[in-house]
């Protein structure tokens, strides 16, 4: 009982500081930029300062923290329902089906006038999601619904490889959109308003209501299927509303930013290493730790290169990676220290 509370406090002070950490890195971000706190500073008094602090700097940095959010959700969801720490947001082939849907967006702006008013509706942010969605829509199909983990697991690594061959075909084919989809296959806040922002963050919501009174279901099944079933918990129903919450979520964040990677994978094991704790936390506290990491390396994409500025992406996937690989380090040293 005693580590039990200890865990509880730990996993609240780590909540609470991310929380701080937040709000910091929030005053940071509407900083940073071409004209430095100069900017801030002004903003009160000078309507072009204000412009750029309200307009453009604020919307980005609250936006990173939402799309972060939203995926560091789905990376702890994915890794409970699949019962697997390397799971993250886009195993159901979402960022596959994201990219096929941009790419071919970008194709039709330049071929049809009349697919061209239509898309221009719809614009790749739509596109995006629609083709995340329905990636994640194919996956069940060929998995014959959500009743057998593994199968799901093997259809949406197929439906990404498929999907991911047919969006690299269609950029071989049509060369001129090949600049655009690099810039969406590497991630960008650059672009995200007030509007984009108010989208993820009523999604974020619903998101972690969901999880959240879904995650005794992960608590169950990570005691194995079997076990899981004869606790009486309706897994195929349970089991689909949790794919539905990791498809929204993911499909939301990447419509908006692109995709970045390693966020979602990397989210909950930063959690795990500092604080074991039940599903239902370890969702809430992975979704903070994700929007502080986005928070982070867009502040960082800003500031390195300034006025110049790094995709997003390449940073989450440098840092998360590089943290992936030295815990996979540390792992095998402690397992040869037991083995001595």
């Amino acid at each position: 009982m005693t580590e039990r509370l200890r865990q509880h406090r730990k996993a609240a002070v780590l909540g609470a500081g991310m929380l701080l950490a937040s709000v910091a890195l929030l005053l940071l971000g509407a900083s940073v930029g071409s004209t430095g706190f100069e900017s801030l500073l002004k903003a009160w008094s000078d309507p072009v300062a204000q412009q750029i602090v309200w307009d453009i700097r604020l919307p980005r940095t609250v936006g990173a923290w939402a799309a972060g959010a939203l995926l560091g959700l789905a990376g702890a969801v994915a890794q409970g329902l699949f019962r697997n720490p390397l799971a993250d947001p886009y195993l159901l082939g979402s960022a596959s089906g994201a990219s096929l849907g941009v790419a071919l967006t970008l194709v039709f702006f330049g071929v049809s006038p009349f697919a061209t008013e239509w898309l221009v509706r719809l614009g790749l942010t739509g596109a995006a999601f629609a083709g995340a969605v329905g990636a994640v829509l194919l996956t069940l199909m060929l998995a014959n619904g959500v009743q057998h983990t593994l199968r799901l697991l093997l259809a949406g690594v197929i439906v990404g490889v498929v999907l991911g061959a047919m969006s690299s075909l269609t950029m071989l084919m049509v060369p001129e959109v090949t600049q655009a989809m690099r810039a969406f296959d590497l991630g960008s806040t650059g672009f995200v308003g007030w509007t984009a922002c108010v989208l993820m963050l009523v999604v974020w919501l619903v998101c972690m209501l969901v999880a959240w009174m879904l995650s005794h279901v992960l608590d169950g099944l990570s005691l194995g299927e079997a076990t899981a079933a004869s606790l009486g918990l309706p897994l195929p129903r349970m089991r689909a509303a949790l794919v539905a919450v990791l498809a929204l979520a993911t499909g939301t964040a990447v419509a908006q930013t692109g995709l970045i990677a390693f966020v979602g994978l990397a989210a909950p094991h930063l959690v795990r290493s500092v604080v074991k704790t039940t599903n239902g936390r370890l969702i809430l506290l992975s979704s903070l730790m994700g929007g502080v990491l986005l928070m982070t390396a867009d502040m960082l994409a800003r500031w390195l290169m300034a006025p110049q500025e790094l995709p997003v992406g390449v940073l989450t996937a440098v840092l998360g990676g590089g943290y992936l690989l030295w815990l996979m380090h540390r792992g095998t040293r402690a397992s040869a220290g037991a083995g001595l």
